[in-house]
């Protein structure tokens, strides 16, 4: 059982190093030159667009969730966690403590849209702008 808690700045460092390392692990569909070109929007824009929680244990962020309203725009787990439970736990404190209903997910992403899928959402009717960007709109 993990405990989640919200985070805040002082752990954005922290958390752009791990957004980069489960980037880099888990989305092969993403040049080099994108990972770079948002890595500083994440940190410096979209962190502070969201609420963010998080599970740490020893000291160090194991995973990270962001929500707007009812939407996830931002689930991600250290590498070192991936297939413990880490991503399950901060899915289900989403959709049961924040009442979060929505996320969106590049269909290129295999492993994000099983796990969605998986854990009970559903593919909703995509906006057409998703559709240009190859994102699903994923609903429970």
């Amino acid at each position: 059982m993990y405990t989640i808690s919200p985070l805040d700045k002082s752990d954005y460092q922290e958390m752009i190093e791990l957004w980069e390392g489960s980037v880099r692990a888990t989305h092969d569909f993403l040049p080099e030159s994108r990972i770079l070109e948002l890595k500083p929007l994440i940190l410096d824009q979209y962190f502070d667009a969201v609420q963010l929680f998080g599970i740490e244990e020893e000291g160090r962020i194991l995973g990270f969730l962001g929500i707007h309203e009812v939407d996830i725009e931002m689930l991600f787990t250290h590498p070192e966690a991936r297939g413990k439970g880490v991503g399950k736990a901060l899915l289900l404190h989403a959709i049961e403590e924040l009442n979060c209903t929505k996320v969106d997910v590049n269909e290129q992403n295999k492993q994000a849209v099983d796990f969605y899928l998986y854990m009970g959402f559903k593919i909703a009717d995509a906006h057409p702008s998703m559709a240009r960007e190859n994102r699903f709109l994923f609903c429970i």
